[in-house]
Order: structure tokens, then sequence, then C-alpha cells
């Protein structure tokens, strides 16, 4: 049988503050848009609206940074504020050039800036402010995947994704900081393919892949649509979390 899986941005979530639920907002616009969870739904929302909710603010008046930060400012030109918390998200930097700071996050992923972004984040008159990943993004998947399950009674997938760039190639796709309900990482090692040959490297990464794919319809500007609902197939293989797609630190080539 053929396989099919579909992408749907709903419209409808407002600006999420500190503190919102978001399992009702997603609710209400799956209304909105006349739309509805599934068994093989997959739940996909920007890291952007959960760092809201949980109020991962940082207001840049109120940082004051460091020596290392001032150093690193002056060689990459960037605000030695942002690069103050950086460096506080971070546990290592691993290259700074003029424009590029390129750290690996204390959850592991390596990226620009720990991830630290400042468009569509509101701020006030005469302030700026700064949001963090989620301190939990795996933690966050979990507690989504319940509140929805109350609320529909579907037991769906949810992956917090957010934008990455990537070293060879230009551009940014959107990968999976966490997720809960579904095969983050597939191992595919010890199958055989169509010819009996066993397949010895095979890993996919499926929760990255969906990231991804949501991204096109979800859009990184002003589309104002984080949150997508990807359905249609669900692959039949162990649940694994996102940490599992964390290449471990004496495997990396390039450090």
């Amino acid at each position: 049988m053929g396989r099919r899986l579909c992408f749907e941005a709903l419209s409808g979530i407002p600006e999420v503050r500190p503190g919102d639920a978001l399992s009702p907002l997603i609710v209400a616009a799956l209304a909105e848009n006349d739309s509805a969870l599934g068994h093989d739904s997959i739940v996909v929302v920007a890291q952007k609206i959960v760092s809201k909710s949980e109020g991962r603010f940082a207001w840049l008046d109120e940082v004051i940074p460091s020596d290392k930060a001032r150093e690193l400012a002056r060689i990459t030109g960037k605000d030695a504020r942002l690069v103050e918390l950086t460096l506080s998200e971070s546990t290592r930097v691993l290259r700074a050039v003029p424009g590029v700071l390129i750290v690996r996050h204390r959850l592991g992923y390596v990226m620009a800036n720990a991830g630290i972004d400042m468009s569509n984040v509101p701020g006030e008159a005469g302030r700026e402010r700064a949001l963090l990943l989620p301190l939990d993004p795996e933690a966050s998947a979990a507690g989504l995947r319940e509140a929805l399950r109350e609320a529909t009674g579907q037991a769906v997938g949810v992956i917090v994704s957010d934008s990455f760039g990537r070293p060879w190639r230009n551009g940014v796709v959107n990968v999976a900081l966490g997720s809960a309900g579904i095969p983050a990482l597939i191992d595919r090692r010890g199958d055989t393919d169509r010819h009996g040959r066993t397949l010895q490297i095979t890993q996919t990464a499926f929760a990255d892949a969906v990231a991804a794919g949501a991204a096109v319809v979800m859009g990184e500007g002003d589309e104002g649509m984080p949150v997508v609902i990807a359905s249609g197939f669900m692959p039949a293989a162990p649940e694994t979390d996102c940490r599992a797609l964390v290449r471990p630190i004496d495997t990396d080539l390039f450090q």
C-alpha cells in the first residue's frame, strides 16, 4: 500500500504570553480551521510559542556582559548582551568569526547563538527582550501531549521544532528539539533492503523529517501559523524521544 503524509498549518493562534496554556489555543484553532486530531496525528509546535508560554524571556537592559562576552562580541560583531545570554545557555564555544557564533547548547545541540532569537518577540517602549529555548523541550512536548489527550481524547504525537542552519548547505530547515509519542529516531540496522542485503548504518531521523515538512507550511516570517498538524502516516517503530537524535560528543568528527 502507498503512504501519504499531509501537513496543515493552523491559522488563528494568538500571540502567546507567559503562562498561556497551549492546548486550549490549539483546540480552539482546530475548531476555527474545521479540523480535528486523529490517531495518526502529529502536532508540530514552533519552539517560539513553547518558550513564550514558559516565560523564557530575557530583557537585554538587565544583561551585564562578561569580559568573555565582550571579546566574542568584538570578534563576531554581535551585541555583547546577546553573546552573554548565548554563553549562559552553552557549554562550549565552537566557532566565533565575523557574523557567526556557533556553540554547543546545554542540551547538546550544536547551533548558532544557542537558539536565542529576537524576531517575532514583542518588547516594550524603549526595551528589547530575547527569547531562549525551553528549559526541557522533551518535558514540554510530553506535557502538551497529555493536555491534548485530555482535551481531545486522542493520544497524538507532539514535536517541538526550531530552525537550524546546516554547515554544508545554505538555508535553514526545521528540526525537532523535543518530542513525545513518536519514534524520533528509527533504527533500521539489521533490516534488509530489497535485495536481501543487511542494513548496516541506516537510522532515520523521523522527528526531524516531520519538523522539516511542517516548516514548509508553517513559514519563517510573519505568517503567524506556529502550529502544524501532520497526519496520515505513523511508523510502526519503538517510541524514542529527541535525545536519541543528538550525536554523542565522542562520535563528533568535527569538534
